[in-house]
């Protein structure tokens, strides 16, 4: 019996334990090597999920790929973040208890691609809501609510997320003071 109990734990131990892979083939079947995704992140709908090279998406993610979603190279997704490409807050109220039986011509439904530019990082416990776009070398502050289009080099935080800064700006410093950084810096 103790055997039994001790596999069982070890399989659990095993099963439950988030580990990062790599590789990632988008839906055209361009492999991209560099890629790492949690085993414990939940991507929908991949024939709608072009991610690019270089892309990091940590533990406890949902992508969701009801439309499409754009993460382009280098960027950093970190951990319990939504990516959603729609919404049924308002449906479930138009369509009461039909709801289920009208998925298929939802009134109310929002729903939108989501593009992420490269370099971009996307904090914690963050939700990107669908149609947002945000630009090249952008932060987005932990716990943000993100809904809309934001510039490049933008740095973004809050409920609901405004522009605080810029990223140039703020790479200014590092650059300045390492400046074997400058051939290296993504900012075409």
């Amino acid at each position: 019996m103790n055997r039994i109990f001790n596999y069982l734990k070890y399989t659990l131990n095993k099963i439950s334990k988030p580990e990062i892979i790599g590789g990632y083939i988008d839906p055209n079947g361009k492999v991209n090597k560099k890629t790492r995704i949690s085993s414990h992140s939940h991507l929908s709908n991949r024939q709608n999920l072009y991610i690019d090279d270089n892309v990091f998406i940590g533990h406890f993610n949902i992508i969701d790929g009801y439309k499409k979603i754009f993460i382009e190279e280098g960027v950093q997704i970190t951990n319990y973040v939504s990516v959603l490409t729609h919404s049924s807050h308002n449906s479930i109220r138009l369509h009461g208890k039909n709801y289920i039986e009208d998925l298929k011509y939802l009134f109310g439904l929002e729903s939108g691609d989501v593009y992420i530019g490269k370099y971009s990082f996307i904090g914690s416990h963050s939700i990107i809501m669908p149609g947002t776009k945000i630009g090249k070398g952008c932060i987005v502050g932990a716990f943000s609510y993100v809904q809309g289009e934001f510039a490049d080099y933008s740095i973004l935080r809050g409920q609901p997320a405004k522009i605080v800064g810029n990223t140039k700006e703020r790479d200014y410093k590092y650059l300045k003071d390492n400046p074997e950084l400058e051939n290296k810096y993504y900012n075409k």
